[in-house]
């Protein structure tokens, strides 16, 4: 799935204990190499790690129009997590714990603390590792931070979810829901995204191409089963790492007044809220120039405990 990154960038793949992960990083001057193990502890530059949601088609093509602008500054960590995108996925039902390992086992290896940018149901996950694992973690920038049973609002007891759990039936619907053009178009025109003018083809195809890897479905149907489902609000107010949230104001999968309810949680903890009009689940793909902007100020502020959280901040 290279083709569907920008050029500069290379893979590169990295051993976990669940398996080769497959990550996106910046090419040296002598261009890109074939795909290959490199020591990700080098540290040319300070590392900056880009995680991508877990639904149908994810990436980390989902963060592929955002990273370039930080290459200059940060040497760019984009995996695609196990079970999604490049990286293997092995014939598995996945639980929270195997995110935690994986997550656990890169940033590790990337001189601690660190800055990490995630989204959706994977930002909802580094919040859970970052109250475990505060040691890793330099900042957090987080798209839409969720757990899908949030305030008791738990997809898994949906009848989407109970039905997908039925055996036989969950492939065929994903084959017929997920891992088709039509399919993949619907969904992001329809739920991801807010303006589907905003839609390329090249999106459509990079999600295509993710949803149709071998064994694609296991990763993604643990997601639409509600296994890595979890009550986020049970746990944020426990999070001490510097936080900045961004939600799309127009987002199908919890709306931006479960963002601020979340950020009300914990106040000390979340550094600044921005809401973007006119915007899904994927403000990284529909706006991006707004996401770098915003991610740009993150980084560049210094974290010295006065900053009020201003919930009205909308973009």
């Amino acid at each position: 799935m290279l083709s569907f990154h920008p050029p500069g960038f290379e893979q590169r793949i990295f051993k976990t204990s669940l398996g080769i992960m497959v990550y996106y990083t910046s090419v040296d001057c002598q261009g890109p190499s074939d795909l290959h193990e490199t020591d990700i502890t080098e540290q040319d530059l300070p590392p900056l790690v880009f995680l991508h949601s877990l639904g149908g088609g994810s990436s980390a093509y989902e963060w592929s129009k955002v990273y370039p602008a930080l290459a200059a500054t940060y040497r760019i960590i984009a995996p695609d997590l196990i079970g999604w995108g490049q990286s293997p996925h092995p014939a598995k039902d996945y639980q929270i714990e195997d995110y935690f390992i994986l997550l656990a086992e890169l940033l590790e290896q990337l001189s601690p603390p660190v800055p990490v940018v995630a989204s959706s149901l994977t930002a909802g996950l580094t919040i859970r590792l970052a109250i475990r694992r505060p040691d890793l973690f330099q900042k957090l920038f987080l798209v839409s931070p969720a757990g899908y049973a949030d305030f008791g609002a738990d997809y898994g007891s949906g009848m989407a979810a109970q039905i997908v759990r039925i055996p036989g039936l969950d492939r065929l619907l994903y084959t017929l829901a997920a891992a088709n053009e039509f399919a993949v178009r619907t969904f992001l025109e329809e739920v991801l995204f807010a303006e589907r003018s905003r839609l390329t083809q090249e999106t459509v195809n990079a999600y295509l191409a993710s949803a149709q890897q071998l064994n694609a479905e296991y990763a993604a149907l643990s997601s639409l089963r509600g296994d890595l489902c979890f009550d986020l609000a049970l746990y944020f107010d426990q999070l001490t790492t510097a936080t900045f949230i961004v939600w799309g104001e127009k987002s199908r999968f919890g709306g931006v007044d479960i963002g601020k309810r979340l950020a009300r949680l914990n106040p000390n903890a979340v550094k600044a809220f921005w809401a973007i009009a006119n915007t899904g689940v994927l403000p990284h793909l529909e706006t991006p120039e707004i996401v770098i902007g915003l991610l740009h100020k993150a980084l560049e502020m210094e974290m010295d405990g006065s900053q009020a959280i201003n919930l009205d901040c909308n973009l």
